[in-house]
Parts: structure tokens; sequence; C-alpha cells
């Protein structure tokens, strides 16, 4: 197997970046072009390359390829997740259909860009993944007397179990692991129903939806957790925006 290379030495600032491609010249054509944006970049050209780099350090984000020589992107993201791996990742593959986009984002991937690709979207994509709050991971997630077991799928408020349904339980979810931070209706629309493109409008669907946890999550009385935010979406925390 092919040592990582990191390509032209480390920078002194800036995040790290794994970029996972077996194509030599995108390979390094992607790390020189990162590295010039100061970013230090280690490459890999398989899957259980990039599985041996990630054990040795801590990366803010990967960019990675779908086809690659024996454990592949998606078997890669997917073993990732079962280890708890947090790093965010920046699909690329010239795989572009609805069920190939939906597919990378299910098993675990940030973002899908389709090859051939500008280089500075490839940037701009990057950029927008390490500007988001990192996530609060965990089996049990909790915000005040608010808490979910991700694993049983259970809500409990005030220690009181909290009738929800499947997709109740994944906005819930969402929402706690980004408390404090504003979810649009278009994140919704993309991480939780896993729709890629607007076909066709899902926001009255997520406003109803989002009332009816609301009712159950905020009723009887309890101290007001969900907050819409006029125009934007909405948030989950302590007190108004």
């Amino acid at each position: 197997m092919t040592p990582a290379v990191l390509e032209n030495g480390p920078t002194q600032a800036g995040p790290t970046v794994l970029v996972v491609e077996d194509e030599e010249k995108t390979r390094h054509s992607v790390a020189e072009g990162l590295q010039l944006e100061g970013w230090t970049v280690l490459t890999a050209a398989t899957g259980d390359e990039a599985l041996q780099v990630l054990a040795g350090g801590k990366f803010d984000l990967m960019v990675l390829d779908w086809m690659l020589p024996g454990l592949d992107g998606i078997a890669l993201l997917r073993e990732l997740g079962s280890r708890g791996a947090q790093v965010p990742v920046l699909m690329l593959t010239a795989r572009d259909t609805v069920t190939d986009r939906v597919t990378g984002l299910e098993s675990g991937a940030d973002d899908y860009l389709a090859k051939p690709f500008a280089f500075a979207e490839l940037v701009a994509r990057c950029r927008a993944l390490l500007r988001r709050p990192q996530l609060v991971t965990g089996r049990y997630l909790s915000c005040e007397d608010l808490q979910v077991d991700t694993r049983a799928r259970v809500a409990v408020r005030a220690g009181v179990e909290i009738p929800l349904t499947p997709r109740e339980v994944d906005i819930l979810e969402y929402l706690l692991r980004r408390q404090g931070e504003i979810i649009t209706r278009e994140m919704l629309e993309h991480d939780v129903w896993k729709q890629a493109r607007r076909f066709t409008s899902l926001d009255n669907v997520i406003d109803v939806q989002m009332m009816r946890l609301r009712r159950k999550v905020d009723g009887d009385g309890a101290r007001r957790l969900i907050h819409t935010i006029r125009g934007v979406g909405y948030r989950l925390g302590k007190g108004p925006a």
C-alpha cells in the first residue's frame, strides 16, 4: 500500500484536510490547490489507506471520491459512521443521479460535488462545511430537562416520555445536535428529508411537522425550547434568539 503523502509539507495555519482520490492527477491538483489556500493537506489513494491516515490524527475536513479501489467512498463513510467519526465530508463523484446523491448523503456525506467540477466551487463548498458549528455527539442528547436517546429513539421531558413519530424523532435529534444554531427549512429538507434538490417545496410540510413537534415538546406549560425565527427557520435552545 502506498503511504499517504503530505503535499509539499504542512502549513502553519488553517484547517487540516484529507483528500481521498485514486486518480493521481486529480488528487495532486486538489491537494495543491487547497494548500495554496493555506490549508494543511494529506492525501490517500484508497479507502483502506484513508482509514489508516484518519486513525493517526485529527482532521477538520475530508474530500472523498466515491469510486475507489477496494473500500469505496460509500463503504468508507459507513465504516467511519460505525466508529462514531465526526469529520465533515465533501464527496466527489461522476455519479450524479438523484439516487446517487441521496445514497451519498444518507451514508454520511455532508455535501456532494459532481465531476467535472470547478476548483473555485470545491473551495467554496469546503469553506461552507468548515463554517458549520461542531455537532453535539453521543447517544444521549439533552437541553435542559429534554433528553433523547438516539439509539432507542426515545424522547423524555421532565421524566415523562414524549410520544413521537419516527420523523419527529429525526427532527428533534437534528435540532439537539445543532442546538443554539438557526436551522433553516432548506437545512431540514436537505438533511432530514434527504431531498437533494427542491423539485417540490417542502416548506408547508416542514412547518406542519414543526408545529406538531413543538406542541409535543413544549406543551403543558413547559418552558419553550423550540423557537421560530420568523422568515428564517427554527432554533432549539434555552431562550429566544
